[in-house]
Order: structure tokens, then C-alpha cells, then sequence
């Protein structure tokens, strides 16, 4: 089967410069730097409007653990039947119990609400205490994929792991891996039998335009960290693809 690549976005910007260095699919969120949070209403209908490849959205209502209050699960919920509204071709999302084990009592309602767009759960898989009984429990409440950077920092140090997960999975449920994947390391998880999808962030540095910068900060970075930012690099996304070919 042919390889599926999917980018991480939280720009449209982003999601442009992917789809032209040839991804197949964009996950868009808010704020990467703390590992992706649910984005604007505007990203979605404007990604949607300037794409043709499929625009998956992330929902996750704050950064940190995926242990939610009833109220941060209403707005996740709230967000679900927004990005749908909006043309979402897919829904990311996850949630976990204070033990470790999936929460699957709200992963259920949160693939009811998603229907019949389909579900992936997020990296909240990673922190989960039992990642084949999660398997089990997932692919049992119809969730259509999972992505894993094999519970280790990176696709590479979870390797191993990633490919007992596809092996567990079987047809029941897609795997796709993901950590800092890029043109000179993707090819190494190849090799893994049943592994279809892949998902890098792709990222380089834009520095500001400003001249003047002055001295007062808008958040909780020094000055000058606020005047670059990442975003996706077109020439990383083509990279990876020319491997995947």
C-alpha cells in the first residue's frame, strides 16, 4: 500500500506550505510548542478553503495531561461539533482517566460526536498505562487510528515498540508514527510491516521582520524568542515524500 504522510500544522501557512511539498493530509492545531492545542475557527475555514487534501483537526482544550474537568470535556466536545461544522475531514482528539488507562467512557461520546467523520487518538496514547489493552479498548469504540511515537521521545527510540503495536493492531486498528520524523531518518521504520502512516511536524525557523523590537515581552518567552517562530518547511515535506515514494 502506498505510504500515507500526514503534517502537523498550527498555521495555515503551514498547511499550504505541506500540501505543496506533497503531503497527503494536514492535522491542524494552535501552538505546537506546547504540543498542539485546538485551532481557530478562521484556521479551519480557511485551511479547508485553500486545500484539497484532507484537513484533519486537533481538539484539545489546553496544553499539559489529558485529564479533563467536566467543563474543559463540554468545550472539547463544543469544538468536535464546530470543526465539523466548518468542513473538518477528520477529528484528533484523546482523553485519559488519573490512572493511565483511557478514558472510555468520553472517548466514546467524543467518536459519537465526531461521526461519521473518522477519529484519531492522540499522542495521549503515549501516557497511557497499558498501550495493548488501549489498543483493544480503541479500536473496540471504532476509533480508525492511532498515533504513537512508540511511548519513547521519538519514532526512532520507539521503533521497536511501534512496530509490536502495528503487529498487536492488525486489521483492527491503524498505527501511524509519529516523532521527530524527517527526510534522513523516515526511511528507517519502513521496514515495519503494516505501517502505512507516518506524521512529522516538518518544521524550520521564520525570524521577524520587525526592525524594531523593543523591550517588553507579550508572554512567558525572553524578548527576542518572541520574534521567530517555526513553521512547516516545504523542502522537509518533499523530502519525505521522495522517501516514501
Amino acid at each position: 500500500m502506498p505510504y500515507t504522510l500526514e503534517i502537523c500544522c498550527d498555521s495555515v501557512a503551514s498547511a499550504i506550505a505541506a500540501a505543496r511539498g506533497g503531503a497527503n493530509r494536514i492535522e491542524l492545531c494552535e501552538n505546537l510548542a506546547q504540543g498542539g492545542v485546538t485551532p481557530s475557527a478562521a484556521k479551519i475555514k480557511l485551511a479547508k478553503a485553500r486545500l484539497d487534501i484532507p484537513v484533519f483537526v486537533l481538539i484539545r482544550p489546553r496544553k499539559a495531561d489529558f485529564l479533563y474537568s467536566e467543563l474543559e470535556f463540554e468545550i472539547l466536545l463544543e469544538d468536535i461539533r464546530q470543526a465539523k461544522a466548518l468542513g473538518a475531514d477528520g477529528i484528533v482528539s484523546g482523553a485519559l482517566k488519573a490512572d493511565g488507562a483511557i478514558d472510555e467512557a468520553r472517548t466514546r461520546k467524543m467518536v459519537e460526536a465526531a461521526h461519521p467523520l473518522p477519529f484519531t487518538f492522540h499522542r495521549a496514547f503515549d501516557m497511557c498505562n497499558d498501550p495493548l489493552q488501549a489498543i483493544d479498548v480503541l479500536a473496540g469504540l471504532g476509533v480508525k487510528r492511532i498515533l504513537t511515537s512508540g511511548q519513547q521521545p521519538d519514532a526512532l527510540m520507539g521503533k521497536a515498540n511501534i512496530e509490536r503495536f502495528v503487529a498487536y493492531a492488525g486489521n483492527r486498528i491503524g498505527i501511524m508514527a509519529c516523532g521527530e520524523l524527517l527526510p534522513e531518518n523516515i526511511g528507517a521504520l519502513l521496514d515495519i510491516q503494516g505501517l502505512t502512516e507516518l506524521h512529522s511536524a516538518a518544521r524550520g525557523e521564520i525570524q521577524s521582520r520587525m526592525l524594531y523590537t523593543g523591550s517588553v515581552n507579550m508572554g512567558d518567552e525572553g524578548v527576542q524568542d518572541e520574534f521567530r517562530w517555526q513553521e512547516v518547511d516545504e523542502e522537509l515535506v518533499r523530502g519525505m515524500k521522495e522517501v516514501l515514494a
